[in-house]
């Protein structure tokens, strides 16, 4: 109701850039009061920074609500509106309008950053005094570049005379599954989120210190991020399933590969910043690792935004594409110059190089080393394949295309790599061990394969790929679960506690580590649904007639006839299948083609029968109104459902980790609970 009455007076454009430029003067200041916190050590100009941070946070923050509200309120008025709104599109679309195009999403970039802007602040301890200043420094200026986009070139809530009555609506692509209300701020709060472990890598190198009691909190700001982005990607692909009608998850696009640059690269640090915080090795590794998935976050909104692929998830060309290579540019020049100036003061002791040579070769630090490795090699080259095309047009207007083939050469080989050494750490200790008892250590997770391999070859999956994937993730998928049972019985054998005290016990104790474990398994599931629903899916293109019936994989599929839908915002033609298999009715599954009035083509919505087994998936293709008859497409693929499994999986994963300890009680405390 409020923004109704705004609307009608058209002062939310007028209130939504006051607000943005408020966000841009506290920033503005805040960066400056944590620069001068951090050379002059001074506990005042921190506190300025913090006070400052919250600031920006709310405006940032409030800017937003007040652009759902001209949304919502189909307040034309307002630029970004007329851009992307209508008044025949629902509410429940209204809303995730705001990151339907290039403005309204860096305003909701900017709206995130101020969420986690907020939460650092709020989170930041007196104990770490020394990088908090440099640290809150470096978030606020990079809330600096972004307000300072919002208020310019991305500005959206330019006014708008005369005033529209209408508005053409959001891409229809975001009106056509829920998902979409979903998935793309999964991305942003993983995108946005690696600001945090970015702002504290450049405190720690400023501050000249990466002790342990930093770490630890640095690793937690990394994990949700992670998450997030995890969550985004896996959310992407069952969108593109769901949506495009081509039966697939991920097809290598280059705004795909955007947001699994910095997921390897953050894994990766993940990794290593164990070996730094149990080691203290690797420190500089760890920080590089963590800069470089910030950078990468930047190259893939550069990606998305400068229209420089003709991508299903890209905008239009615009001016923000050189501002953000110009940023990218900028933050790894002012970067490489930190890391050369202040990694000294870090006391990593030892080289790179003799770091490494001291490690022992069975440890659970040079399983890690190697896997670090291989997730580099794994971004470099997926990069390459990238940027290519960028680099072949630049240099001499060919244009050309890197396609899946390139990329599942280089997924395969190093896939299997990364998955068998997930399987090899955790049998390994931290430091040495004696070969043959190493060797012993590995029985378990062989056997483990081989079972998983040989009940594949029984289940009719014998491709030679598939076996071999059975076999590392079965090997893999043992290993770790021994990292849950090993505890337990020791703790049953040392302290004669019942199974359930010691499994309860151990699982409070080692909370943490198993939550890692439990991220692997996600993994493990995810390879595996992967390799059996890329390498056995079955294909068939019909086109039935009314009353008309096929098969295709034991499944009857008749058509039925169809349905014309109309709605304010869209028409929906869809075609209906009775579908039973050996004289079970499963029901009628009903693919659509979808009509909006700013889209040429329709855009397809397929019918998914999906259980743990297989997927029964019809795509429509061509249909009469009149139902006379349709032509469509079907997939029968094994395994998909378990890939969308791993999401809630991945979710336990990180609260088990982020989870805070239970905090010990002082002596006093409990001298004083005893009196």
């Amino acid at each position: 109701m409020i923004s109704t009455i705004f609307a009608d007076l058209h002062i939310l454009g007028p209130m939504g850039r006051g607000l943005v430029l408020l966000a841009l003067l506290f920033s503005s200041v805040g960066f400056g009061a944590g620069l001068a916190g951090g050379f002059l050590k001074s506990a005042e100009a921190t506190r300025i920074a913090r006070w400052c941070a919250l600031a920006f946070a709310a405006t940032a923050i409030w800017a937003n609500f007040v652009m759902i509200g001209a949304l919502v309120s189909d307040d034309f008025s307002v630029g970004y509106v007329a851009e992307v709104g209508s008044i025949a599109t629902p509410l429940y679309f209204k809303i995730p309008s705001l990151w339907a195009s290039l403005s309204g999403s860096i305003l909701f970039w900017a709206g995130v950053l101020g969420v986690y802007v907020a939460l650092y602040a709020r989170k930041a301890r007196p104990k770490h005094a020394e990088t908090q200043p440099w640290t809150l420094a470096a978030l606020l200026a990079t809330s600096v570049f972004f307000t300072a986009l919002v208020a310019s070139v991305a500005d959206p809530f330019h006014a708008v005379f005369p005033v529209p009555l209408d508005g053409p609506g959001p891409n229809p692509l975001l009106q056509n599954h829920w998902l979409m209300a979903i998935h793309p701020p999964m991305l942003y709060l993983g995108y946005v989120g690696m600001s945090v472990p970015f702002s504290m890598a450049i405190g720690s190198l400023c501050a000249g210190r990466l002790e342990a009691g930093w770490l630890a909190p640095l690793r937690r700001w990394l994990i949700v991020p992670w998450l997030f982005l995890t969550i985004g990607i896996m959310l992407g692909g069952w969108w593109s399933y769901g949506v495009l009608g081509w039966g697939g998850y991920w097809a290598w696009d280059p705004v795909e590969n955007a947001s699994f640059h910095p997921w390897l690269t953050a894994t990766a640090a993940l990794h290593s910043a164990m070996v730094t915080e149990r080691k203290g090795l690797l420190k500089t590794w760890t920080l590089v690792l963590i800069i470089t998935s910030f950078l990468l976050t930047l190259f893939g909104t550069f990606l998305t935004r400068s229209g420089v692929f003709n991508s299903v998830h890209s905008f239009t060309q615009s001016d923000i594409g050189p501002v953000f290579l110009l940023a990218i540019a900028v933050i790894f020049v002012g970067t490489v110059v930190l890391l050369a100036l202040r990694d000294h003061k870090l006391k990593t002791g030892r080289g790179f190089a003799k770091q490494v040579g001291g490690m022992k070769l069975l440890s659970r630090e040079t399983s890690i080393l190697a896997q670090n490795l291989l997730f580099t090699v794994f971004t470099a080259t997926v990069l390459l394949g990238t940027v290519f095309p960028l680099l072949a047009e630049a240099v001499n207007g060919d244009k050309l295309s890197v396609g899946a083939p390139y990329f599942d050469r280089i997924a395969l080989p190093i896939g299997v790599m990364l998955v068998a050494l997930m399987g090899v750490g955790p049998a390994l200790p931290w430091g040495e061990m004696n070969p043959q008892r190493a060797l012993r250590r590995f029985v378990g997770p062989v056997v483990g394969g081989a079972v998983l391999t040989l009940a594949a070859a029984i289940g009719g999956f014998t491709g030679p790929v598939s076996l071999l994937a059975m076999f590392v993730c079965g090997f893999a998928l043992v290993s770790n679960l021994g990292e849950y049972a090993t505890p337990v019985m020791a703790r049953m054998r040392v302290k004669k506690e019942r199974l359930d005290v010691a499994a309860r016990r151990a699982f409070i104790r080692g909370r943490r580590r198993y939550g890692g474990h439990i991220a692997h398994l996600g993994i493990v599931i995810a390879v595996m649904a992967i390799a059996l629903s890329k390498g056995y899916r079955t294909t068939a293109d019909l086109t039935l007639r009314e009353g008309q019936t096929a098969q295709v994989e034991g499944y009857d599929i008749t058509f039925t006839g169809a349905d014309l839908i109309e709605l304010e915002y869209m028409e929906s033609l869809t075609a209906n299948f009775a579908v039973t298999r050996n004289g079970q009715d499963y029901g009628t599954y009903s693919p659509a083609m979808n009509f909006y009035p700013r889209q040429r083509e329709p855009i397809g919505s397929p019918a998914v029968r999906s259980t743990p087994a297989e997927d029964l998936y019809l795509s429509l293709v061509q249909v009469q109104p009149d139902g006379e008859w349709a032509a469509v497409r079907v997939l029968v693929m094994p395994a998909v459902w378990w890939l969308w499994a791993t999401l809630p999986i991945f979710a336990l994963s990180a609260l088990l980790i982020l989870w805070p300890a239970k905090k010990r009680k002082t002596a006093a405390e409990l001298m004083a609970e005893a009196a």
